[in-house]
């Protein structure tokens, strides 16, 4: 299964990226070393969407806490980056696809990221992942 992650990224040009206790959505949980990552710089803090594509190095779950009985599993991940994106993909070009049930990787990846403006790590589909591939 491969996987995207949207998260603040200064420099998307870094050969590796380490994200802590991220939120999981779409089993993002099951994230493991050797899975294939693409990363979004997260427009809410500034990003412009796709910018990279990587190999997981390490990733560990966070244990959660006792007594709390509502929570999102976080996992920290390490990321060595493998190829920058050559084409734009983010909100803009994404935020007009809405028929949630059609099937096509834009809208999966606009629902997963967008439909809830938070950072997140999710799985994609193997479809998405391929449509992802032909941005670099």
């Amino acid at each position: 299964m491969a996987f995207a992650i949207k998260a603040e990224i200064r420099d998307p040009r870094a050969e590796l990226f380490a994200f802590a206790a991220q939120k999981t959505m779409y089993g993002g949980k099951h994230i493991a070393a050797g899975d294939t990552v693409f990363l979004f710089a997260s427009e809410n803090e500034g990003g412009q969407g796709l910018v990279a594509r990587g190999a997981v190095i390490s990733a560990e779950a966070i244990a959660r806490k006792s007594g709390v009985i509502r929570q999102t599993p976080r996992v920290s991940v390490t990321i060595r980056r493998d190829a920058l994106a050559v084409r734009p993909l983010g909100r803009r070009e994404l935020k007009h696809l809405t028929d949630w049930k059609d099937g096509e990787p834009g809208t999966e990846l606009n629902f997963k990221f967008y439909r809830q403006a938070t950072d997140k790590i999710v799985g994609i589909s193997d479809r998405t992942a391929a449509f992802l591939n032909g941005f670099f």
